[in-house]
């Protein structure tokens, strides 16, 4: 049976993503997520989350165009490949936050159809008791 990526392992298959500096390809993202996840998961796998697939086609797009190469002597190699690959999750992390900002637009949309107010959408989560699993009523 298939091993299930929790969202830590995800965390770290997208810093694989950010830190390729060569041809990124499914079986090499494969490959080298054995190191942070433990076993080789596929492609399929992979494929199925949102967070991995979207930045395998934006570290794919922005390698294609070139963005974002740098020129250094040997001395400065592991400095500029750390700020690329800051640069890297940086872009990431600005593409995450559009979707996510127009995920919220949709969310907001429907709320407002639907005649929720703004106060039930801020209302605290339930308290979970952890000692008989119920979620608190009060």
């Amino acid at each position: 049976m298939a091993k299930h990526l929790t969202d830590m392992d995800i965390q770290k298959i997208v810093e694989v993503i950010d830190g390729c500096t060569g041809k990124l390809t499914w079986d090499w993202l494969c490959d080298n997520a054995v190191k942070v996840v433990g076993k080789r998961p596929t492609r399929q796998s992979l494929n199925t989350h949102t967070r991995i697939k979207s930045a395998f086609k934006n570290k794919k797009e922005r390698l294609k165009s070139g963005a974002g190469e740098i020129k250094t002597p040997p001395s400065l190699t592991v400095a500029a490949q750390r700020i690329k690959r800051l640069e890297e999750e940086n872009a990431r992390l600005k593409k995450e936050n559009e979707l996510f900002l127009e995920q919220f637009v949709v969310w907001q949309y429907n709320a407002h159809r639907h005649g929720l107010s703004g106060a039930q959408l801020n209302a605290p989560l339930p308290v979970i008791d952890r000692d008989s699993s119920e979620v608190d009523k009060a």
